[in-house]
């Protein structure tokens, strides 16, 4: 608690609103979706502000668009994992045998519970400064249009720009238990050799098989 106190650079008053926010509903009833809840809505807020008077020549959908990529999943997990919070988290025994604590879902879930904990321990005002400095660099510069359309889009809008058919996309193996599957899928467009991608999710592994598929296209557009 004192490392993660040191790493959020807060230091809570009552240390009990803290350990909610670490632990998930697999151990029981006193868990952190509430807090989630709340943190989800704070989350958004500061961003929507930073963003309206950040970006002032960009418009609602634009600002939806960049407020949709900063605080989407992936980012938010990663963010967990620098506060190296899957170390700390609170997990029944069947979340921790298939190992929750590395989730994205779990993860993100996390951060926003903890910027509820900190909001209802210190008020608005540390909340806020909390969500500055989680999203650091990334709410500083956030990102371009082309960043934040998602890789499968970027891959259809190229290949229609040349006259190319669309991509295929093909699950070629799914493994894991019910609750914690890892898929792989196959990206083909007939242009470069297939390329893979591998998620916790379908969609997941079809946008990584797209960003590779992406950058294989790249590589072959380079003039020699």
């Amino acid at each position: 608690m004192k490392r993660l106190q040191q790493r959020l650079d807060y230091q809570f008053r009552d240390i009990s609103v803290l350990e909610r926010a670490l632990t998930h509903r697999s151990l029981g009833a006193r868990n952190n979706e509430r807090l989630e809840f709340l943190g989800d809505a704070l989350l958004g807020f500061e961003v929507a502000d930073h963003l309206y008077h950040e970006a002032p020549d960009a418009n609602e959908g634009q600002l939806s668009r960049m407020r949709a990529h900063l605080v989407k999943r992936e980012s938010l997990a990663d963010i967990g994992r620098e506060l190296a919070l899957g170390e700390m988290l609170r997990l029944g025994p069947g979340e921790l045998r298939s190992g929750g604590q590395a989730r994205d879902s779990i993860l993100a879930d996390t951060v926003e519970a903890i910027i509820a904990a900190v909001y209802l321990d210190g008020g608005i005002d540390p909340a806020r400064a909390l969500v500055r400095r989680l999203l650091g660099s990334r709410l500083a510069e956030p990102p371009s249009e082309a960043q934040r359309k998602d890789p499968k889009t970027r891959l259809q809008e190229h290949l229609q720009a040349i006259g190319h058919p669309l991509p295929r996309y093909e699950v070629v193996e799914t493994s894991g238990s019910p609750h914690d599957q890892t898929f792989i899928v196959l990206c083909s467009t007939g242009l470069v050799s297939n390329t893979q991608g591998r998620a916790t999710s379908r969609r997941r592994a079809e946008q990584a098989a797209a960003r590779a598929m992406l950058a294989a296209l790249e590589r072959r557009e380079e003039p020699s």
